[in-house]
C-alpha cells in the first residue's frame, strides 16, 4: 500500500483550496444586489388636436344689430371707394379710376350725423351688413326690367332679419353729372376738367342717395318728401361751393394716392357731413 507522500499533501490542500474559493466566489455572486430595472423612456407627449372650428352653414346674410329697442336703423354703404375722374375735351380723353378708402371713416360719419339729427337718440341703432350685400344694386344683372331683389328693400329687408327697428335709413353711393357737362360721376370722389395749367380745374364731390323704409313692410316712407330732398340733396351735391373747390395740386395723382391724402380725407368727411346736416331732417321728420 502506496504511502502519502508531502508532494500529496501539497496537492490536497490546494483542491481544498481552489474549491473553498470558488464556492466563495458563489456564494458572493449569489448575494449581489440584482441591478434595477432600465427605466423606460418617457412616452412622447402627444399634442392634442384643436377641433376643427365650426364653420356657419351658408344661407342668407343676418344682421349684425346693437342691442335694445331700435327706433331707426342706419344703413350706410358710401364709404368704400374715391372715384378719381378726369374730364378732357372729348370723350376719348375722360378717364375714371377708383381708391379704397375703407379706413376714411365715411360709414361711420353717416352714423354720426343720423345720430345728432335725432337728438343723440340711444334707440337709432347701426345695421351692420355682410360685404358686397349692395352690389346687386350697384350692378344690377337685369337692364330691360328692374329686378325687385335688386332693389335697396329687398336687400335691406334681406340683411334686417334680426334687427326689428321701426324705420331703416339707407344712405349708398349714387351717379350724378359734372356742372357744364354730360359726364357721369360717380358715388364719393373728385375730378379735374379742362387742358393745361391755365384751364384746368379740380373739385371734390358726394352724390348718395336717402331712402327711408318702413320697419315691417320696406315701403319707402314720405316718397313725396323724399323726391323734393333727392333733388335737394342732387342740386346742393353739385354746385360750386369752397366745399367742392379742390387745388390742382390736391387732385390725386396717380389715382391711388387718395387712399393717403389727408387732405383729400378731412375735405371729404367735411363735404359729406354738409350735406347729410342738409338732407337728414327732411327724411327724418315723422308725419
Amino acid at each position: 500500500m502506496r504511502h502519502t507522500t508531502a508532494y500529496d499533501w501539497a496537492l490536497m490542500i490546494r483542491v481544498v483550496l481552489a474549491c473553498f474559493l470558488s464556492l466563495l466566489v458563489t456564494a458572493a455572486l449569489a448575494q449581489a444586489p440584482a441591478p434595477p430595472p432600465a427605466t423606460p423612456a418617457p412616452a412622447k407627449a402627444v399634442a392634442k388636436k384643436k377641433p376643427a372650428a365650426k364653420t356657419k352653414p351658408a344661407g342668407q346674410p343676418t344682421v349684425a344689430a346693437e342691442s335694445g329697442p331700435c327706433s331707426l336703423g342706419v344703413i350706410s354703404a358710401i364709404g368704400d371707394r374715391f372715384s378719381v375722374q378726369k374730364i378732357g375735351l372729348t370723350i376719348f380723353a375722360n378717364e375714371q379710376d377708383f381708391a379704397p378708402i375703407e379706413n376714411w371713416g365715411l360709414d361711420d360719419l353717416v352714423m354720426a350725423r343720423a345720430r345728432a339729427a335725432t337728438g343723440n337718440d340711444p334707440t337709432v341703432h347701426r345695421i351692420n351688413y355682410p360685404k358686397g350685400a349692395f352690389e346687386p344694386y350697384f350692378n344690377p344683372k337685369s337692364r330691360l326690367l328692374p329686378d325687385p331683389n335688386e332693389g335697396i328693400p329687398a336687400i335691406v329687408r334681406r340683411i334686417t332679419a334680426n334687427a326689428h327697428c321701426e324705420r331703416y335709413l339707407v344712405v349708398v353711393r349714387a351717379k350724378g353729372v359734372a356742372p357744364g357737362t354730360k359726364v357721369e360721376i360717380d358715388g364719393i370722389g373728385a375730378y379735374n376738367q379742362g387742358v393745361g395749367s391755365v384751364l384746368l380745374h379740380s373739385h371734390l364731390f358726394a352724390a348718395f342717395s336717402i331712402t327711408v323704409l318702413d320697419g315691417e313692410t320696406y315701403e319707402r316712407s314720405n316718397p313725396v318728401l323724399a323726391g323734393i330732398g333727392a333733388r335737394m340733396e342732387r342740386g346742393l351735391g353739385l354746385i360750386e361751393d369752397p366745399l367742392n373747390r379742390l387745388d390742382n395740386d390736391q387732385f390725386p395723382e396717380p389715382p391711388s394716392a387718395a387712399a393717403d391724402s389727408a387732405i383729400l380725407r378731412e375735405k371729404t368727411r367735411d363735404l359729406v357731413a354738409t350735406r347729410l346736416d342738409q338732407a337728414l331732417p327732411h327724411y327724418l321728420k315723422r308725419d
